[in-house]
């Protein structure tokens, strides 16, 4: 399908966000060592990140394999959206553990990854009729989550150099 095969670069650039996953775990690493009894909030804030990265990473791997019609990008695209969007969901109802500590966190966390979900599975739909239109909708959905997984890495690695060691504050 030669839609897709003009995206290829960019399906490969936006898998390096495998990188960004291995320096996470460092981050997460540095943060067990200063804040030992802060163990709860890796799951409220680290674990989404991850899955974010992940998120546009598996996405971006599945559309470069060969030999995609368009109803395999399809299945693909929605496959891995709509599991974006049930998990950046849960996280917007606040269900269980995913009580964050203020309320202003759920749009980085919740809100924009809903978003960005959303527009990957609208363009992976509208990818059976208008390819173009619908890989677009499926490239600015990935970049605005790898954005948003970005600045969560980024605001979570600011905490944890900001912290003193054994003291526990904020994120």
């Amino acid at each position: 399908m030669d839609e897709i095969e003009r995206w290829a670069n960019f399906y490969l650039l936006t898998a390096a966000a495998a990188q960004l996953i291995g320096l996470l775990f460092v981050v997460i690493t540095l943060a067990a060592e200063r804040r030992r009894g802060d163990a709860a909030k890796i799951p409220l804030y680290l674990t989404p990140t991850v899955i974010y990265f992940a998120h546009v990473l598996f996405l971006g791997a599945l559309l470069t394999f060969p030999n995609h019609t368009r109803l395999t990008a399809t299945l693909c695209i929605c496959f891995v959206s709509v599991g974006g969007l049930v998990y950046s969901g849960s996280g917007l109802i606040g269900g269980g553990k995913k009580r964050f500590i203020e309320l202003r966190d759920r749009i980085p966390y919740a809100i924009l990854p809903f978003a960005a979900s959303g527009l990957t599975v609208s363009g992976g739909v509208l990818l059976l009729r208008a390819p173009q239109l619908g890989l677009t909708l499926v490239a600015a959905g990935m970049l605005l989550l790898l954005a948003v997984a970005i600045r969560n890495s980024w605001a979570i690695a600011i905490d944890v150099v900001s912290t003193h060691r054994g003291r526990q504050d904020s994120k």
